[in-house]
């Protein structure tokens, strides 16, 4: 384990681990984020005394994974680290918490979606936006339907229209949305009720909850990695919308 963090934040309070997102202002994941995610969620994985790791950023959760990191020599990196992280959090034994407010949008909002809980400010920003880019996001694309229904799924990965706190509520891909105020509060008492708890038994709950998604979600993930590589990014368009975004213009489809 590394002495320092130099993009995340992580503390112990046994059961508890927290790992803040620190990469200001919008918590942007770019691969050395990814790095450091890896390394603390191994290092809370070995420790016995952990029941619970809570996920939140400093102002906002997070904007998403660094769209510079999508050009041709850095996509396949990127992918196989962000989604190594995404693999450590839905097969750790650890019951995973996201604490949202302010913007959680595309990878930051994929890295949300897999925790066992997430819990909400009404007034934050979830979206998956790749699709403005000519992109989408594969790790929603594997598992939000499970989470929102597949008619919710389609429209927000097609569209990448922005929602609340509140509506994601509604959708059913949070546990609670409540004021700013009240989110730190809110998941305090989670927590204090996991605490009271085996860490042997949550481990096994887990296990047992998502022993058949999980078989899924692995596949499923697995070959969105490939579409993603092999079909999506051989497209102009999507070379096209991060040229676009990266130089800050409207982008020009060619609808191949």
């Amino acid at each position: 384990m590394p002495t320092s963090y130099k993009v995340i934040h992580v503390s112990y309070d046994p059961p508890t681990a927290r790992i803040t997102l620190a990469r200001p202002p919008q918590n942007v994941i770019d691969i050395p984020m990814m790095e450091e995610l890896a390394e603390a969620l191994k290092h809370s994985e070995q420790q016995r005394e952990i029941s619970t790791v809570i996920f939140c950023g400093e102002q906002h959760f997070s904007a998403g994974v660094d769209v510079a990191a999508h050009t041709p020599d850095k996509i396949r990196e990127m992918l196989t680290k962000f989604h190594a992280v995404i693999r450590a959090i839905v097969t750790s034994k650890k019951v995973t918490i996201a604490m949202v407010r302010g913007n959680c949008l595309g990878g930051g909002a994929e890295l949300a979606m897999v925790c066992d809980m997430v819990f909400t400010a009404r007034d934050a920003h979830w979206a998956f936006p790749e699709i403005k880019l000519g992109c989408f996001p594969p790790v929603a694309s594997v598992g939000l339907a499970a989470l929102v229904g597949q008619k919710r799924a389609a429209e927000l990965i097609l569209t990448g229209r922005q929602v609340s706190g509140a509506e994601v509520l509604a959708m059913g891909l949070v546990n609670a949305a409540v004021n700013d105020d009240e989110l730190a509060a809110v998941v305090d008492e989670t927590v204090h009720r996991l605490s009271k708890l085996s860490p042997a038994a949550l481990a096994i709950a887990k296990k047992a909850i998502y022993c058949w998604d999980a078989m899924h979600f692995d596949k499923g993930l697995t070959r969105a990695e490939q579409v993603y590589l092999e079909e999506l990014m051989k497209t102009e368009d999507a070379q096209e919308g991060i040229r676009a975004w990266l130089e800050k213009r409207e982008p020009s489809w060619k609808a191949k």
